[in-house]
């Protein structure tokens, strides 16, 4: 069984922390400086994180034109050296978990509502992602000058030892790392039905 993260959004707060938190740990890394996940407001229901599901049979490395997808120790990495910038894989994607999206260039600066950003290696990498509409956020066509397009998806930061940091940095815990060791007991099953089934559905 693949490895993935669940979010419980009984429990979310939608305070970001977990994005930040993504950003920073592959920013870190060396990687792209641009979060794995987003953060989906569906009222009454709450607030959640959505990132990739590490699916058992993803599309998204079904349609990769560069096989910069592949199946790695339980979970499914995204090489982002490969990658084209093609979008194809973002389009498969069933959970829209696949952001096509690249750290601007250096003293680029973005302007998001009242707040100017400037991207720098002296500035810590801003949170301009949450003032953003959701629809031009994740819109395929959005592109920057000088940016170049690279997908990122979750990839349960196997470059940590700690593991991923955005269910570290939660503060309330709403985020949870399946895998080979999460308790399966009764009473995690019904949670996970709890979350799946709105109220007004349940028998």
């Amino acid at each position: 069984m693949n490895h993935f993260v669940i979010a419980d959004p009984r429990r979310c707060i939608g305070c970001y922390a977990c994005v930040a938190g993504c950003v920073e740990s592959h920013r870190k890394a060396g990687l792209q400086a641009y979060p794995r996940l987003y953060i989906l407001h569906a009222l009454p229901a709450g607030t959640m994180p959505i990132q990739c599901r590490h699916c058992e049979e993803p599309a998204c490395a079904a349609v990769c034109p560069v096989r910069a997808i592949t199946r790695q120790d339980h979970s499914i990495i995204l090489n982002e050296s490969l990658c084209i910038g093609c979008k194809m894989c973002a389009l498969a994607c069933p959970f829209g978990a696949i952001i096509a999206g690249g750290t601007p260039v250096p003293k680029f600066e973005f302007n998001v509502g009242q707040y100017t950003y400037v991207n720098t290696p002296y500035q810590a990498d801003p949170m301009y992602l949450r003032e953003f509409a959701l629809q031009e956020r994740l819109s395929l066509l959005n592109w920057d000058v000088g940016q170049k397009t690279i997908s990122v998806k979750c990839d349960l930061c196997y470059f940590s030892e700690g593991g991923p940091a955005c269910v570290i940095a939660c503060p309330h815990k709403s985020l949870s790392l399946i895998d080979d060791e999460t308790d399966y007991s009764a009473e995690f099953v019904e949670q996970i039905k709890s979350v799946a089934v709105p109220e007004e559905e349940k028998v």
